[in-house]
């Protein structure tokens, strides 16, 4: 018999689809010879494992299942939830208080990464990259446009603080477009971010660690056709290119995966993160954009190609994630 593993995927968010699509590339992926592998659905309806046409209802008391009368405990998670509670430590912290090992960040990292303001302010504190100049807005909290053009200079992006897939972005290039973005995203979060835009390529690397060794996958360049890496650009065919490995100078390659692996042992990572940044035109330098705990991992998306062109394939990589996540929990 393999180790049971509980493979959760959906969420509570606009990710939801795309956290299927993740779940199905690791599932397909992990060792059928090793890992029983029990894919379970979480929405705000129930948390549902589908046997044929039965929907079987989680045991939240001890996250258990019971199939044919037969109880089933969980060796592990793996966690492929984008957004809440997936990403934001929402489900690690109920995996904590119940001893299950999980293959992500811990509740606490998660929860500080999901909220890009308080991570730039965290990374900044590091000194070991540039952060774009922001402003941060809290809903009912009173802000003045004035302040915010004192403190960044046009154009500007504005984001949902806790929102992933670039849902409810703007580019703000002018005065009167700032309230309506601001207003927009506030549509989709309680916290606005402001952050001043870095002309630049934008790049984007895999960092994870098996044991207390840390490890950088092949960058991405992500080119979009879109004026920015916005949701249709993540999910629609041909509007982006990524070209993996990214053509970019030894100097450059050092220093992303340096940096990255730096901010990943400092925030304490697990398992595997996407780190974002820029590098800045005729600087040359390398600015910070944000972590995502739960990257997404569907057949085409940027952690897959990473492995690959790394020559490793996704059944070994998924395997050792799980089984470093296991050993840690057993040592």
């Amino acid at each position: 018999m393999g180790k049971k593993i509980a493979l959760l995927a959906g969420g509570y968010s606009g990710e939801y689809v795309i956290s299927l699509k993740t779940a199905v590339t690791i599932e397909n992926a992990l060792d059928k010879q090793l890992y029983d592998v029990y894919k379970i659905v979480v929405d705000k309806s129930g948390w549902f494992y589908t046997q044929g046409e039965t929907k079987i209802s989680v045991d939240k008391n001890d996250f258990s299942l019971t199939l044919n009368g037969e109880k089933i405990k969980f060796d592990a998670a793996f966690i492929a939830i984008h957004g809440t509670p997936g990403e934001d430590g929402r489900m690690q912290g109920y995996l904590d208080m119940l001893g299950v090992p999980y293959t992500t960040c811990n509740a606490i990292v998660s929860a500080l990464t999901f909220n890009k303001a308080y991570c730039n302010k965290v990374v900044k504190a590091f000194n070991v990259v540039n952060i774009a100049n922001s402003v941060h807005l809290i809903k009912g909290q009173s802000f003045s446009m004035g302040a915010i053009l004192d403190e960044l200079q046009l154009p500007v992006f504005v984001k949902p603080n806790e929102s992933g897939s670039s849902l409810g972005v703007s580019k703000v290039k002018n005065v009167e477009e700032l309230l309506p973005a601001i207003n927009k995203a506030f549509g989709e979060d309680n916290q606005v971010l402001i952050e001043e835009f870095i002309e630049g390529r934008e790049l984007t690397i895999g960092i994870y660690s098996i044991g207390s060794e840390i490890f950088a996958l092949p960058a991405t360049e992500i080119v979009s056709k879109n004026e920015f890496f916005d949701y249709e650009a993540k999910y629609t065919p041909g509007v982006t290119t990524e070209i993996t490995p990214a053509q970019i100078t030894t100097t450059i390659k050092d220093q992303l995966e340096t940096k990255a692996m730096q901010i990943y042992k400092r925030l304490n990572c697990s398992g595997v993160v996407r780190m974002d940044f820029i590098m800045q035109h005729n600087t040359g330098k390398l600015y910070f954009l944000e972590v995502n705990t739960m990257p997404g991992q569907s057949e085409n998306s940027i952690v897959p190609q990473q492995v690959r062109a790394s020559g490793r394939n996704l059944t070994d990589f998924y395997g050792a994630l799980l089984e470093d996540c296991l050993s840690k929990h057993n040592s």
